[in-house]
């Protein structure tokens, strides 16, 4: 998996494909959660989202004495609620929610009128998101509600209140949806009739009805009219249906529809269909109008597009899917000509300013980038003009984090500073969307003393990359034959050794079953031995797969005699190192000399001659440059100058 505590650096992208499974959307599974442990019943969910945000929801739950039975799988996840038909066992309790909206904002309301003394709060950005409408309505129904901080901003202190709902309550639309879904989850609580009159115009309106959906799953029936208004007249209790799949991630699903836009694929996302209950599943409608062609049967969508199409810009009204507009946004600088992101005030109350934050980060690739209060003008900036390395910051906002990764795409190496923030949403994000990229591979290859090991460490720091000294495995093998006494002409025996080592790789160097190996691998025994049983072809064979596994996000240097002709063949940058007979004896020579071996510089020289002449005429894999190799010669060049050079061809593609 890859390591979420550090920068993440995502190379240069040219195209993608595969399939990707989506977790539960958090939307869906915090709405789910909560209406659960509001009912009567046993609720089983099933493909519910394990995030930062729905452990915060699970860890309440659990604070207020509701029981969650949560087990997770390799595939999906299982989450079982003891409903509490109404009813919190614990009445006092100091409540931490992080900084999940969907747990926030609903807990409150329901809080509010369980007739108990709490006290919610989360992280410094949680305290800056407006709560003020939902708690001023909530007041309205006679619950006692306080600012511990900011008016109008939490954090919240709950007390019991004499609730006495009038027939009609109000509250403003215009901030979050989530206030008007927070009502509509509390509203059966009163066990009396209630109309909700919506003042302004509702944004982001498709999460009310996933909202409204939900709760008929659990028996509620909302009525809505069109001027506003919400009637809750079927009075009773949740009721558990039993059992729910919750869908896939429609918000999350976006980073990788985009992807087949930006990438060509075919891209296959699963545990989703066209019919989502949720809103972003609309951002499709958009691709297909920029020339994604999409297929979709219940629980999965296809898609594929045309990579030698030019991209249209777009001027569109996103208030309807403004988690979706984050991926538009970036879309926007691939597009040809100037695009309006338009209706997306919400972005300024979310984990971050998103306006503002985009904003900067954008204008980070060239792009021209007008900030309005409820809108963001982006012109697609000159491919060519591009930064080759771009670092862009995430303001601990999980889709900053996931919308920028497509950047990638543009051709240059990205990377993502506090990706940890993805863990709110999606902890996976970066494996899965990683998996459908291809891994970028540059295969150095040459004669003994050529420099090779030194340029691919040094090029593998440079580019940030994984590092692969394949001759080590060799060394490895001859080392443990020698320690098990396998005689050196035993091709068999050999190859079976190799199938079973286990080795690992380690920011220090390799590991045989998790111990460093230490510079006895490098003595002249061993280096004799490896030579030999390197020209084994079932030996090679052996040792293919360990290779193949290297090859991992965010790319591999791999050095050795066969690497870009057998082991990586459709690496994107072959290097042919070599230098002349005399400079590579020299180099070992003093190689050997600096450890305190005795050396002779005619009888090294004579080694490597003697090891040239093995490699090129062995039957198996023989030293050859691949037939679209760059040839380097490294006799006048320092070590700087070749890594240089390799980047610079690197970069160009």
């Amino acid at each position: 998996m890859i390591d979420l505590d550090s920068d993440i650096t995502i190379p240069p992208i040219s195209s993608c494909r595969g399939s990707v499974k989506l977790d539960g959307s958090k939307s869906i599974s915090n709405r789910l959660l909560l209406l659960a442990a509001l009912s009567d019943g046993k609720t089983k969910l099933t493909n519910l989202l394990i995030s930062e945000d729905t452990q915060q929801m699970i860890n309440v739950l659990s604070d207020l004495g509701i029981r969650v039975d949560v087990s997770r799988g390799p595939l999906t996840n299982t989450v079982v609620v003891h409903g509490g038909g109404g009813v919190f066992p614990v009445k006092s309790a100091k409540l931490f929610l992080g900084n999940a909206g969907t747990a926030f904002r609903p807990l409150t309301a329901v809080l509010s009128l369980s007739g108990g003394n709490y006290y919610l709060y989360g992280v410094d950005r949680m305290h800056e998101r407006p709560i003020g409408d939902l708690i001023s309505a909530l007041r309205q129904l006679g619950a006692i509600l306080e600012y511990s901080g900011m008016e109008g901003y939490p954090p919240i202190q709950i007390q019991p209140g004499e609730i006495n709902p009038p027939p009609q309550i109000s509250v403003k639309g215009d901030v979050s949806s989530q206030f008007l879904t927070s009502l509509l989850i509390a509203a059966p609580l009163l066990k009396t009739k209630l109309t909700i009159k919506l003042v302004g115009k509702l944004i982001s309106s498709p999460y009310i009805s996933i909202t409204i959906n939900l709760m008929q799953k659990f028996g509620v029936q909302i009525g809505f009219e069109a001027d506003g208004i919400f009637e809750i007249s079927d009075i009773h209790r949740y009721k558990s249906p039993g059992e729910i799949v919750v869908e896939g991630d429609a918000s999350n699903a976006s980073y990788f529809f985009a992807t087949s836009l930006l990438g060509g694929g075919p891209i296959k996302v699963k545990g989703i269909g066209r019919d989502s209950i949720q809103g972003d599943i609309k951002f499709l409608d958009i691709l297909g109008k920029m020339g994604v062609k999409v297929w979709s049967s219940d629980d999965m969508i296809s898609l594929r597009s045309n990579l030698t199409e030019k991209i249209p810009a777009f001027d569109l009204d996103l208030n309807d899917i403004p988690d979706a507009a984050m991926t538009l946004a970036v879309v926007a600088i691939f597009c040809d000509g100037k695009s309006f992101l338009r209706n997306i005030g919400s972005w300024r109350v979310k984990e971050t300013d998103r306006i503002a934050a985009m904003a900067t980060e954008l204008r980070k690739t060239g792009a021209t980038v007008e900030e309005l209060p409820d809108e963001i003008h982006i012109t697609a900036p000159d491919r060519s003009a591009i930064p080759r390395k771009l670092i862009f910051d995430t303001y601990d906002d999980h889709r900053m984090a996931m919308a920028l990764s497509l950047v990638a795409f543009a051709g240059v190496t990205v990377t993502i500073r506090n990706p940890r923030c993805v863990r709110k949403t999606f902890p996976s994000f970066f494996d899965r969307f990683c998996a459908l990229l291809e891994v970028p591979i540059v295969t150095i290859d040459g004669p003994a003393g050529s420099g090779k090991g030194t340029i691919a460490r040094g090029l593998a720091k440079e580019l940030g990359f994984h590092y692969l000294d394949s001759g080590l495995l060799y060394r490895l093998l001859a080392l443990v034959s020698l320690q098990n006494k396998v005689n050196a002409n035993n091709e068999e025996e050999l190859a079976g050794l190799a199938t079973h080592l286990k080795v690992s790789f380690s920011d220090k160097g390799l590991l045989w079953e998790n111990k460093l190996i230490g510079e006895q691998i490098r003595s002249e025994a061993v280096s004799k031995r490896s030579s030999k049983i390197a020209s084994y072809p079932s030996v090679r064979k052996s040792l293919l797969k360990l290779q193949h596994q290297c090859a991992v996000m965010p790319g591999l240097i791999a050095d050795g005699r066969d690497m870009g002709t057998v082991v990586f063949p459709k690496a994107v940058l072959k290097i042919f190192l070599t230098a002349s007979l005399e400079e590579r004896a020299r180099r070992r020579y003093k190689q050997l000399i600096e450890k305190g071996l005795d050396a002779n510089l005619r009888t090294v020289m004579a080694e490597i001659g003697e090891r040239d002449n093995r490699d090129i005429n062995r039957k198996a894999s023989p030293l050859s440059p691949a037939d679209d190799a760059k040839t380097v010669d490294s006799t006048e060049k320092t070590p700087k100058q070749v890594i240089s050079q390799i980047v610079r061809w690197f970069e160009r593609g």
